[in-house]
C-alpha cells in the first residue's frame, strides 16, 4: 500500500482565496473612515435628520427630528435632540459632546446622561463625510450599528438624498437599511 504525499502546490488557489476572504472580512470589520477635520464653529447650529438606521433610542420619534449643536465656553459641545411623536408631543433630550481628538474633531464622544457632574454612557459619533459648505453630513458609529444622514435643509431634493444614501456604501453601510425621516418643513416646537 502506497501513501500519496500531498503536494505543497496542490491547492494554491484555495490558499490564496482564503487569504483574500480573510482580508475582506478584516476590511469589513474595520471602522468607517472619517473626515480629516470638522470645523466645530461651522458644524454648530441646527441639523435635520434626513434618514437614519432604526434604533431603540429614537423609537418614539415620528417626524421633524433635528439636532442643535452649540459651542460651550468649557470646550464641550451642547447637543439637543428634538422630535415629534406619533401622538403629536414634542420630546427632547440635551447632552454634551467632546472631541475625541481636538486636532481633528471628526470623532465625538456624546453623553445624554450625567450623575454628580460625571458624564455616563459616552457614545461614539463619527463624522464620515461633510459637505464642502457644511450643508449635509453622514454620521456613523465605529461598529456601524447607528448611522444618520443630516442636512441643514429639512427637505432637500430627492436626488440629493439618494446620492447621500448611496455614499454610505463607501463607509460599509447598506443604504437600504436606512429609513427616511418625515420632515414637515417646520421644526418641532422648542
Amino acid at each position: 500500500m502506497t501513501t500519496r504525499k500531498p503536494s505543497p502546490n496542490r491547492h494554491p488557489l484555495l490558499f490564496y482565496a482564503l487569504i483574500l476572504l480573510a482580508g475582506r472580512a478584516a476590511a469589513a470589520d474595520a471602522p468607517p473612515a472619517t473626515v480629516d477635520h470638522v470645523d466645530l464653529e461651522r458644524y454648530a447650529g441646527r441639523w435635520y435628520e434626513i434618514a437614519q438606521l432604526p434604533n431603540r433610542f429614537q423609537g418614539g420619534c415620528a417626524r421633524d427630528t433635528h439636532a442643535t449643536y452649540g459651542l460651550r465656553e468649557d470646550g464641550l459641545i451642547s447637543v439637543t435632540n428634538r422630535c415629534v411623536t406619533a401622538a403629536g408631543n414634542t420630546v427632547s433630550i440635551t447632552g454634551v459632546a467632546r472631541p475625541k481628538d481636538p486636532a481633528h474633531n471628526a470623532k465625538l464622544k456624546v453623553s445624554f446622561f450625567g450623575l454628580f457632574g460625571m458624564r455616563l454612557w459616552l457614545g461614539d459619533y463619527w463624522v464620515m463625510e461633510i459637505g464642502e459648505d457644511y450643508d449635509y453630513a453622514l454620521v456613523g458609529h465605529p461598529t456601524r450599528r447607528w448611522g444618520w444622514v443630516l442636512a441643514r435643509d429639512p427637505n432637500p431634493p430627492a436626488e440629493r438624498v439618494e446620492a447621500w444614501l448611496e455614499r454610505l456604501r463607501a463607509f460599509g453601510y447598506d443604504p437600504g437599511k436606512f429609513v427616511l425621516t418625515k420632515q414637515t418643513g417646520g421644526v418641532a416646537p422648542q
